[in-house]
């Protein structure tokens, strides 16, 4: 993988003034970012549902057993059912008289009541404003293709088999030409409900390789609905000689999903890490510039 960086569990926490409905941290309690990585192979995603199994379901349930009043965790991403996380945010208030033991302690005793497929990496204490969702200024996924005639078994969970010879070079080109401040309603899904705007700003679209893996990183302000998958889906097919890298510009513009390359299956997509401001006031500047910093991103719809 390129990017070391990207690789640091631990991102920096921001604060901003709290938004509508951002959930207010009560007298007595004290705030706390959690750090998760998860195989979302046997999970509905990220959040609760009503009747599936999803990540937050588990992590509340390790919540409560080391807190009697079960608090309720708040991520910063709602991935879809099967997408994987090296590096999803999260914050949950628990009474502070309840917080006896360091943010090194709690990762293992939280870790203890987890499943092995799901794992708390870093805890710590951050600013009353913080909010897991809502402070975010940007996120980055990276989407891995195995493109060699037989799928190595030891990726298979984690990545998606082309099996026919890409354009590597064709498929970069088109890559770059993601970049920048576009509506990208042509390679997102429709999540149920209407959106405000699908204008984000990507900072980097770019394809790693590493012999028959392709790593395909994009980083956002913030994601629409099976956006990252979307153009994950039209890459793949320039590179197999369907769309030439020239008509991204144009698709972008017809604002059509039907146009546009299919939609990558969700085994394929990590969530690789959320970034955090330093400084309440570099967020504020952020969320005037992009009002996309607080969307949803990559979520199961409901």
């Amino acid at each position: 993988m390129d990017d070391a960086a990207a690789t640091d569990p631990d991102p920096l926490a921001g604060i901003e003034p709290q938004s509508p409905g951002v959930e207010i941290l009560a007298p007595g309690y004290v705030r706390l970012q959690l750090v998760i990585a998860y195989d979302g192979a046997g999970y509905a995603g990220w959040q609760r549902q009503p009747e599936d199994l999803s990540v937050q379901q588990r992590v509340e349930e390790a919540l409560a057993r080391l807190f009697p009043g079960r608090p309720t965790v708040s991520g910063s991403s709602r991935t879809d059912t099967g997408v994987h996380a090296a590096g999803l945010c999260a914050h949950v208030d628990v009474p502070r008289e309840q917080f006896r033991m360091p943010g090194r302690k709690l990762v293992l005793a939280l870790n203890a009541w987890l499943p092995e497929d799901i794992r708390v990496l870093s805890v710590r204490r951050v600013p009353a404003q913080f909010h897991a969702r809502f402070s975010t200024c940007g996120k980055e996924y990276r989407y891995q293709v195995w493109n060699h005639p037989a799928h190595h078994p030891l990726w298979r969970r984690q990545s998606w088999h082309v099996p026919r010879t890409l354009d590597l070079a064709a498929m970069r080109r088109a890559a770059r030409l993601f970049e920048g401040r576009h509506d990208y309603l042509a390679f997102s899904a429709s999540p149920g409900y209407l959106r405000n705007h699908t204008i984000r700003t990507v900072t980097r679209c770019a394809i790693v390789r590493s012999g028959p893996l392709l790593t395909v990183v994009i980083r956002a302000d913030g994601f629409l609905y099976k956006m990252c998958r979307g153009i994950v889906g039209t890459l793949v097919q320039v590179g197999l000689g369907r769309f030439p890298p020239e008509v991204i510009p144009d698709l972008l513009s017809a604002r059509d999903r039907r146009l546009s390359g299919m939609t990558a299956p969700a085994h394929g997509l990590v969530l690789w890490k959320v970034f955090y401001p330093r400084s309440g006031k570099r967020l504020a500047h952020l969320a005037r510039r992009h009002p996309a910093a607080s969307q949803t991103d990559e979520h199961r719809p409901g």
